[in-house]
């Protein structure tokens, strides 16, 4: 994983973006200077005419470069301030699935994890694989107290996710180092998320506690069903839980069986997830309608809990406080929540700033459910962080991921779901626990017990100060430079990269 494996790595990538046209694309050609436009037309040249919008070419592109990129692009999804609306929603609809591998691979696999003897006893009867996508598949065991549900990660993709982030993680420092502007939408603590969740997913024993952690929640709020974790047939490449008989959302003609009530179930999407987000602090965070199956009862249950996605209390109230202004049209308050967050820079205009939510909301009233989408709600509120200075929250990439695949999917359901209203009862009943009497009583609770546990630490902080008073001032750490030659010798082993691939469609 050194510099030139990195850079080759990036050239490949590349090479296959400028062949989507997805580099500089032909639409923007009136918004970028001469050189940019030159060059753009040399790529096209190059690239043989790539069709479709730049968003379809980009997912299609980043589908082809592997698992790591499939991830990239539905992050990427969540950046609509950088790519545009459009953009963002073609990279939300990235399909992440692969052919699967061979049952002799599969059934090593489970060997290497329990042992062969241990493997033969605990998986009898392993059938062909059912699902297969760019980090796992899925096989089906048929059990006396019931059929489970098998997943198995591919072979050596450890390592191949580990070389492709870090090819991501140079060019994102690189990136950081050569401009200044890129620095406000801190693509290293970005690239650092992506790469959390990722490699999170390598360890099935995660997903495992995820899901068992997600039917506890879910058991509560009674919106979704989660299938039970078989813990022994459970290891870090293999993840055994109950099967669920059901049909995935994907499925065409699925919601068109008799009885089923396409509001209701819309509804307890929306409320399932933020009861669990805004309730608890923890929710599924790869909502897709893959992940989503109709149960024979009419119930959803949900499935792959390899990302699960936590949030504190500040981004709770956050999140909170911004969808309930919005329905109160109390932007003054949506904006003072950003301030209080520290997701504006104090030097802006908190007036200014809800002058410019108030040109969001407004649009939104009196028009048609299926036309008052959350989704461009936040999309267009995100559109405004260059203008004030807001920064990329790393915390909140996943919410915002989610919450716009969640309204995806409630509209796949009911075409005519309003969002908010179904999204009203749970924030209302959030808003009266927090901030009526209950709220303040907790809130005082709370503030006694932590100036308590305070007033504990207070000899032991005593102790730290005064050895630090004692102790001889550390020598200050040496400035860490940066090189700005490297980002253009990547360019360069870029652009060289380009070049010997049009020499080779040339001959």
């Amino acid at each position: 994983m050194g510099m030139f494996s990195d850079y080759r790595r990036l050239i490949r990538a590349g090479t296959s973006l400028a062949r989507h046209d997805v580099v500089l694309p032909g639409e923007y050609q009136s918004r970028l200077p001469l050189p940019a436009r030159i060059a753009g037309g040399m790529l096209r040249i190059i690239g043989g005419g790539a069709k479709g919008r730049p968003g379809e070419r980009l997912a299609y592109a980043l589908e082809r470069l592997g698992p790591a990129y499939i991830k990239l692009g539905q992050f990427l999804a969540t950046r609509p301030d950088v790519f545009g609306s459009e953009v963002a929603g073609d990279l939300a609809r990235l399909k992440d699935k692969l052919p699967p591998f061979s049952m002799k691979q599969a059934r090593a696999a489970l060997a290497a994890e329990f042992g062969a003897e241990e493997a033969l006893r605990l998986f009898p009867n392993l059938s062909e694989p059912v699902a297969a996508a760019s980090l796992a598949q899925v096989h089906r065991m048929p059990m006396p107290d019931g059929d489970r549900a098998v997943k198995i990660l591919r072979p050596g993709i450890e390592r191949q996710l580990m070389l492709e982030l870090s090819a991501m993680r140079r060019a994102a420092r690189t990136l950081e180092g050569v401009s200044t502007e890129s620095r406000r939408l801190k693509p290293v603590a970005f690239t650092e998320t992506i790469a959390s969740a990722m490699l999170r997913e390598t360890d099935l024993r995660l997903e495992a506690g995820g899901a068992d952690e997600m039917r506890e929640v879910y058991r509560k709020t009674g919106f979704f069903r989660v299938p039970k974790v078989d813990w022994e047939r459970t290891g870090k490449r293999v993840m055994t839980a109950e099967w669920i008989e059901g049909t995935p959302l994907t499925t065409p003609g699925v919601l068109d069986q008799p009885g089923i009530d396409r509001k209701k179930l819309a509804n307890d999407i929306t409320q399932g997830f933020l009861a669990s987000a805004i309730n608890y602090g923890v929710f599924h965070a790869d909502m897709h309608e893959g992940n989503a199956i109709l149960t024979p009862d009419g119930k959803i249950a949900l499935v792959d809990f390899g990302i699960i996605g936590r949030i504190g209390n500040i981004e709770r109230r956050f999140l909170a406080e911004i969808l309930w202004g919005f329905l109160k049209r109390d932007y003054v308050r949506i904006a003072e929540v950003h301030f209080e967050a520290g997701y504006v820079p104090p030097n802006q205009s908190v007036g200014d700033f809800a002058q410019a939510l108030r040109s969001i909301g407004e649009p939104l009233f009196g028009r048609p459910a299926e036309e008052v989408s959350m989704g461009r709600v936040l999309l267009q509120l995100f559109d405004y962080t260059h203008t004030f200075g807001m920064a990329l929250r790393p915390e909140l990439v996943l919410l915002q991921k989610t919450m716009v695949q969640v309204e995806g999917v409630a509209r796949t359901i009911d075409p005519t779901h309003n969002i908010w209203n179904a999204s009203e009862p749970v924030i209302e009943a959030w808003m009266r626990r927090n901030f009526g009497p209950e709220g303040a009583a907790r809130l005082i609770s709370e503030n006694v017990r932590e100036v308590t546990n305070r007033l504990k630490r207070l000899p032991e902080v005593m102790d730290r100060f005064e050895r630090s008073l004692d102790a001889e001032p550390a020598a200050p750490p040496p400035r860490e430079r940066f090189a700005p030659w490297w980002g253009w010798f990547g360019l360069v082993l870029a652009l060289a990269g380009l070049a010997v691939w049009a020499i080779g469609l040339a001959n």
